[in-house]
């Protein structure tokens, strides 16, 4: 009993003194600075046609039917619709790069769901996403990787208060966890609705998707519809992922094949689907249970690099291996945040 009373209180010790997973949320956030970014400047010709208070949603119309909360609607002005959607691209390009902050990576969110909100249409379901894991990041460190040095987040650091510092450690594990809990209640939402349907129970639904005219990659696609065998293993094989995939990330050593499986996946889909913005959505949140391997690229590229320092132990991100072992065996970083079992 003492010895369990023991373990408990250890891994409490690493939730509040270690942050996980660094490395992967950081990947994500500049991951989603990304797709924003390319959601901007997809649409830049287009953009007084798709979203300028004259174009093919007039300002009125859009105003009158707007159920949430959108920066476009505070003015009709074409100068105002210029001046947010550039800011948008702004605050997207600072987010990648790791310039701004929290405050920046607020100022993105707030932009992004008013430029997706000003025209749904154009949406392939990477923004839901999107909506609900930005404010996870607000509470971690992601801007520790990633990023270029500006000095300023030193500075300010240094007039916060030591107890303040502390206690942004297990805000960073719980946003860590949050996010890795959504991208897993994802998954499985998805596999089981599609359990329910008559087309992936009798192993045909990859034929009806990939022949359907928005999602044809024209000379591609017919190579796997026209393969029964293709049909089979891929609609089946589909499901069987997506519902055991948590299961999957629960197991340490499996972890990091089943989120090099999911991107995989989502590659073939932004492939074959054209769904690009969705696909690199889900790999920037598939990212957080790659966080030691990704460590262990930077510090073999650092390793290479001519004039690179050479890497130390205090690169990792949990400076007492001894007090919480990685997943999988990786020293130095953890892919999820523990609570009684890693999650």
């Amino acid at each position: 009993m003492k010895k369990c009373l023991n373990g408990i209180t250890g891994r409490l010790d690493s939730w509040s003194l270690h942050p996980v997973a660094v490395t992967g949320v950081s990947g994500t956030r500049a991951l989603l600075g990304f797709v924003g970014l390319m959601y901007y400047v997809s649409q830049y010709q287009e953009r007084n046609y798709l979203f300028g208070p004259d174009g093919v949603l007039p300002h009125e119309e859009f105003t009158a039917q707007l159920t949430g909360f959108s920066l476009y609607t505070l003015s009709a002005s074409p100068w105002y619709f210029q001046l947010v959607y550039h800011l948008g691209i702004a605050a997207a390009l600072a987010v990648m790069l790791g310039v701004g902050g929290r405050p920046g990576l607020a100022l993105h969110w707030a932009l992004l769901w008013s430029v997706y909100q000003r025209q749904p249409g154009l949406l392939d379901g990477g923004d839901n996403l999107a909506y609900v894991v930005i404010p996870f990041l607000l509470l971690t460190h992601c801007y520790d990787r990633f990023a270029l040095p500006t000095g300023l987040a030193g500075r300010l650091a240094r007039h916060v208060p030591g107890h303040l510092r502390a206690v942004s450690v297990p805000f960073h594990n719980l946003g860590v966890l949050m996010v890795a809990a959504q991208i897993c209640l994802v998954y499985v939402v998805s596999g089981l609705y599609k359990v329910m349907g008559e087309e992936w129970q009798d192993g045909t639904a990859l034929f009806y998707i990939m022949r359907v005219a928005e999602f044809e990659l024209p000379g591609w696609s017919n190579l796997v519809y026209e393969n029964d065998l293709l049909v089979v293993l891929g609609t089946y094989g589909t499901v069987a992922f997506l519902v055991y995939f948590p299961l999957g990330v629960l197991v340490p050593a499996l972890r990091p094949w089943a989120a090099a499986a999911s991107i995989c996946f989502h590659v073939s889909i932004a492939f074959f689907m054209g769904l690009t913005g969705f696909a690199l959505t889900m790999i920037a949140c598939d990212l957080v249970f790659l966080s030691g391997a990704l460590d262990r690229a930077l510090l073999w590229v650092r390793g290479r690099c001519p004039g690179s320092r050479t890497p130390q132990p205090d690169d990792a991100e949990s400076p007492d291996p001894s007090t919480a072992e990685p997943p999988g065996g990786e020293r130095g970083t953890r892919t999820t945040v523990p609570t009684a079992e890693p999650v």
